[in-house]
């Protein structure tokens, strides 16, 4: 699917009994419809967690839960699941660098990397031989995601890419990090 391009644009929100759910949609060539949705209606979670979910004509329903921070699920201890299988994550949260802060990903024997690309609206999801460069129109409340697909990208690296834009990111960027930074040392003396 190399060269193809596609845009999920805002559609109308409703709400739900957690707050506003807001949903993206848009239409890829060769895969059909696919829609972003966030935060997800669920009463199986405690209501401090939030998730979102990516499903659509051709793409695995994948979804992404984590603690709730500004409607949006927080990388920090979330979950990804593609098709109801868990992904294995990793980060170093203060490694220097975009690549040492990316998200590692490995799922359905697929390796990943995500990482923030030219800005805190851009994303990458890199694999061997194929990716999905992402970009929001704004950081906090997007119109419109745009996705491009490079060399042998298919439904399930467009859905994974898709539903981390649904994912609270900041902290991929150098100043995301330094901002998080309270707020992670406050989480690490909960846990005690």
């Amino acid at each position: 699917m190399s060269g193809v391009t596609f845009d999920l644009q805002r559609a109308a929100s409703g709400r739900g009994s957690r707050g506003e759910v807001h949903a993206l949609v848009g239409y890829i060539d060769g895969l059909g419809r696919i829609e972003l949705a966030f935060p997800t209606e669920h009463s199986d979670y405690p209501a401090e967690y939030c998730e979102v979910a990516v499903s659509g004509d051709s793409f695995p329903l994948t979804t992404y839960l984590g603690l709730r921070y500004l409607r949006r699920p927080l990388l920090a201890r979330g979950e990804l699941r593609v098709e109801w299988d868990p992904a294995e994550l990793s980060r170093h949260a203060w490694w220097p660098g975009r690549k040492g802060r990316a998200l590692r990903i490995h799922v359905k024997g697929r390796s990943y990397t995500y990482a923030q690309r030219g800005g805190k609206c851009g994303h990458e999801l890199v694999r061997p031989g194929a990716a999905v460069h992402m970009r929001r129109s704004s950081w906090r409340n997007p119109h419109t995601i745009s996705g491009t697909c490079l060399d042998q990208a298919d439904a399930l690296d467009i859905g994974i890419a898709v539903v981390l834009e649904g994912v609270y990111t900041r902290n991929l960027t150098t100043g995301g990090a330094l901002v998080s930074l309270p707020g992670r040392f406050v989480n690490r003396f909960n846990d005690l």
